[in-house]
């Protein structure tokens, strides 16, 4: 099944996050993505400098219209966010989706709440977090947080697989259905090791992977949109998990053998298209 993607996300010129890192993988699997840029910026912020403008509000706002006047927003499929810079920005994503829901009922909406880690801590302003708990979680179908996201969003501090797990639960209640963990760092785990579990109405899947040491900038935007298609396409959690995790991995080990710091998102063209499906998942509820 192909399907149309609304990618309200940064851009940038020069590497690979937000739109610029959601938008191949999921073209290279056959879908149609139309993005809607929050930012313009030269390359990301984690260099330290960049250049370019954030845009306005209302200028991102009258993109959507713009779709909305060609009558086009009852073909989209599935709506993605990322990075939500301040309210204004929040308030159009929610617009987005409710209009874009209206249109059809069938359509989805994936938010990456991206708010931190656990080595970074929180690096955005202090009204962000509430303000996805309370505007954007009930209109979200999938959440994408990474562990140290999860545990901000409902005010826990998950660890192990039954904390992450009681966590996720806590999120699912606050609106959407389906919770992908990006990365959990379970104490039991094997030592090199980190995982991702998935949870929905149907049950909780993980898969463990090795872990590279290094930071990739833009991988939990390709990790959120990847797992958003093949979620919709096959409805299956474990599936998509398995799926996910394997060209994920394949991009980052890439990445890692070129000795770039940008990921190697075209050259890693043909892990999206065809994942190796090369770890297991498996079942933990």
């Amino acid at each position: 099944m192909r399907m149309k993607f609304l990618s309200i996300q940064s851009s940038v010129a020069y590497g690979h996050v937000g739109n610029s890192a959601a938008m191949f993988p999921l073209q290279r699997l056959g879908h149609e993505v139309w993005p809607v840029f929050t930012v313009v910026f030269s390359n990301h912020t984690g260099y330290g400098a960049w250049r370019g403008p954030l845009l306005p509000p209302d200028d991102v706002r009258d993109i959507v219209t713009g779709i909305e006047e060609r009558g086009a927003l009852g073909e989209v499929g599935a709506v993605l966010s990322g990075y939500l810079g301040g309210e204004g920005i929040v308030d159009v994503v929610v617009d987005a989706v409710q209009r874009v829901k209206a249109a059809n009922p069938e359509a989805t909406y994936t938010c990456d709440p991206v708010m931190g880690n656990a080595k970074s801590g929180c690096f955005v302003a202090d009204a962000i977090p509430p303000l996805i708990r309370e505007r954007v979680l009930p209109h979200a179908d999938i959440i994408t947080p990474n562990q140290f996201e999860l545990g901000f969003l409902t005010r826990t501090e998950p660890d192990d697989l039954s904390s992450t797990l009681a966590s996720a639960d806590l999120a699912r209640g606050l609106g959407p259905r389906t919770v992908l963990v990006t990365s959990v760092e379970r104490p039991d785990r094997p030592e090199g090791t980190i995982e991702m579990l998935a949870v929905d109405d149907d049950g909780a899947w993980i898969v463990q992977t090795p872990y590279l040491p290094f930071k990739a900038n833009g991988s939990g935007d390709v990790t959120s949109a990847l797992f958003t298609a093949h979620y919709r396409t096959t409805g299956s959690a474990a599936h998509a998990l398995a799926a996910t995790a394997s060209s994920v991995f394949d991009l980052l080990s890439n990445t890692l053998a070129s000795g770039e710091r940008e990921l190697r998102i075209v050259e890693s063209q043909e892990a999206y298209a065809h994942p190796r499906m090369q770890f297991e998942v498996h079942q933990v509820r």
